[in-house]
């Protein structure tokens, strides 16, 4: 694997060819996706973008060794340069938030650039909240150039009495904490 390609980074429209030897199937061929990621066989998802094959081969190697193979070895190559020169020079920066704890789907939520979306939007498409919890506290942590700040938004108030003046703009990066409610027998 120390033979790889170690100087050119994979960019969104190559198309890479991943293969496991010890699996004994031909190579997977595949376009890196405007997000920068692959199909690893067995891993799933993971971020090529920005790595080069020796790097991407070691990252899915480990990932193979956790759960797969005792020992992994991995061959990538970069079959077909993105024909488009243009996306390569402005790499697509998509804009996400991110939802943790009491909500239905937590995760990486893609930011539209076309649109704004509120803390209430942002809960209900995480699902709504969960059972347990704090609709009252919610927090939103934001990156500003002096630290993170956070912000405690009472959505219950929101999306029941329409508090509309208190439901904040979701921006690029903020995290979304809805904790548990305190709940006392």
């Amino acid at each position: 694997m120390d033979v790889l390609d170690n100087n050119r980074p994979i960019s969104a429209g190559d198309t890479i060819s991943i293969r496991i030897l010890e699996d004994r199937r031909d190579a997977l061929q595949q376009v890196v996706a405007v997000t920068g990621e692959v199909q690893a066989p067995y891993v799933g998802l993971v971020n090529a973008r920005g790595k080069t094959c020796r790097d991407l081969a070691y990252t899915i190697k480990r990932e193979l060794e956790k759960n797969f193979f005792k020992n992994a070895t991995v061959v990538i190559a970069i079959d077909r340069l993105n024909p488009d020169d243009q996306i390569r020079e402005r790499e697509v920066d998509l804009e996400f938030y991110v939802m943790f704890g009491f909500v239905a789907r937590q995760g990486k939520y893609d930011l539209p650039s076309n649109e704004d979306i509120s803390i209430s939007q942002a809960i209900l498409r995480a699902g709504g909240f969960a059972q347990f919890a704090n609709k009252e506290k919610v927090k939103v942590i934001r990156k500003t150039p002096q630290g993170n700040k956070t912000i405690l938004v009472n959505v219950d108030g929101i999306m029941r009495r329409g508090d509309l003046e208190r439901d904040i703009f979701i921006r690029k990066d903020d995290v979304i904490i809805v904790e548990e409610k305190n709940i006392n027998f």
